[in-house]
């Protein structure tokens, strides 16, 4: 036997939801069914995507053999072309990612779907898998029969269709992966080692919770629980306002300068532990998900280490990093995974909150984690700068001051455009960085002077 291979459904697992509306308008369009053939479909596929297979549906699908005969199979898998360009569109954000993983590791991904074969075939080729099992039909002289070529791919015949692959192929299940929504697929993932319920129905999801098989959510980060298709990100981004920070005035400006989709690096200074409830708040209304880069001290407290994780937020362990230790590698692995899903990460380059003297020095130092990141994805590096913040909150205080709710102070929060870097010395690249966010801070950060003894005091934490 050799390493094993990873098997993923494709409807509302690798994709987002059904595959049917698009495989269909791919199909009118080849002349094979009739616009009028097809009225009511989005009610069917609408109900698929809430609660997932049904046994009316699958009934369907199998009677979809029937529906094909006299179809010319090269028109359908021309059809099914058509339909993989669109179809790759709706391919789940981390779905990728997964994929690389395995990859990675010298396992074969296999794409097992009910869906036919020639059908969705161009899209595994597009996606890179290794192989395809799926629902054939009967052909003879470049027709389909009516009937079916072996085992309809579901449920117990999805799993029989699988063991024969891995038998001919000499993997291993016990040692394999198996991805799926659906509860009727629990027998393929009963017959893994490591079955995972990927944006489960509920009744996967029963079954997957008494078993304590992983639960995922392929459009959100590992880890990030989702209820009614709401992760806890979502509902702080509805419930989350500046009306709730009453001792704190906030003054935003330029957020058009964040894309609303797709990859982004956000960088910003760092004056106080108010800091990421001003980002948050910015790039709530920029219309994104932060997901920040944090220190993994902060992931180890009892109560915030799960909150944050809930909400996708990702930790940097700078002990494991400075020993050697750390468990990837390459600190920026998990940061690059979820750039490359197209999330919005926050990046704050100075690490730490300047202490003492060295608060109020007008140049700011930076890590390099962000240029590298940059470098890797590809993806804009959007500035930002953060002024006020440490009125709330300051360097010296266990908590922010919730008492000045006459005269508040003012947080400033501006976004700059997209910085142009080299991507080739991240040491430049992030000189460049931090040069563009002082650019976005008021003149008096940019004046060097003798702090106080009492603002020195303020910019120091407390013993």
């Amino acid at each position: 036997m050799v390493k094993g291979a990873a098997f993923f459904d494709l409807d509302r697992t690798l994709l987002k939801g059904a595959s049917g509306p698009l495989i269909t308008e791919a199909l009118v369009s080849a002349g094979l069914v009739s616009p009028n053939a097809v009225h009511g479909q989005h009610l069917l596929y609408g109900l698929f995507n809430i609660v997932g297979e049904t046994l009316p549906s699958i009934l369907l699908a199998r009677g979809a053999a029937l529906m094909a005969k006299g179809w010319s199979a090269t028109a359908v898998r021309e059809a099914g072309a058509q339909a993989a360009e669109h179809l790759e569109t709706e391919v789940t954000p981390w779905a990728r990612g997964l994929l690389d993983e395995h990859r990675q590791a010298g396992r074969a991904v296999v794409m097992a779907t009910t869906t036919p074969y020639d059908l969705v075939c161009p899209l595994a080729e597009r996606l890179g898998f290794d192989d395809v099992l799926a629902t054939r039909y009967g052909e003879m002289d470049g027709v389909y029969t009516g009937a079916l070529e072996g085992s309809f791919v579901w449920s117990t015949g999805k799993r029989s269709v699988v063991r024969t692959w891995a038998a001919e192929n000499g993997v291993d299940l016990s040692a394999s992966w198996a991805y799926s929504d659906s509860v009727y697929d629990v027998p393929l993932l009963a017959d893994v080692g490591h079955p995972t319920a990927v944006n489960p129905d509920p009744r996967l999801w029963l079954v997957a919770t008494l078993r304590r098989w992983p639960v995922r959510h392929l459009d959100a980060p590992p880890g990030v629980p989702k209820v009614a298709g709401l992760e806890p990100l979502d509902v702080a981004r509805l419930l989350t306002r500046p009306e709730m920070f009453p001792y704190a005035r906030f003054d935003f400006a330029a957020l058009e300068h964040i894309p609303r989709h797709g990859p982004a690096i956000v960088v910003s200074n760092h004056r106080s532990y108010f800091d990421p409830v001003a980002l948050g708040l910015a790039l709530f209304r920029a219309g994104r998900k932060p997901r920040f880069l944090g220190k993994q001290e902060v992931f180890d407290a009892p109560v915030l280490g799960p909150m944050m994780r809930a909400m996708g937020q990702i930790a940097v362990d700078r002990r494991a990093i400075a020993a050697g230790t750390e468990p990837q590698g390459d600190p920026i692995d998990a940061a690059a995974r979820a750039v490359d899903a197209g999330e919005c990460l926050v990046v704050l380059p100075q690490g730490t909150i300047p202490r003492g003297r060295g608060f109020y020095d007008p140049v700011l130092q930076g890590k390099t984690g962000a240029a590298r990141l940059a470098a890797r994805t590809g993806a804009p590096v959007i500035p930002i700068g953060v002024w006020g913040g440490e009125q709330v909150w300051p360097r010296s205080a266990r908590l922010p001051d919730l008492t000045r709710l006459t005269s508040p102070p003012h947080v400033a929060v501006r976004a700059g455009p997209p910085v142009p870097l080299d991507l080739v010395d991240p040491a430049a690249d992030t000189a460049t960085l931090m040069a563009a966010i002082i650019d976005l801070l008021p003149p008096e950060a940019r004046i060097e002077r003798e702090p106080t003894d009492e603002e020195v005091r303020r910019a120091t934490p407390p013993a």
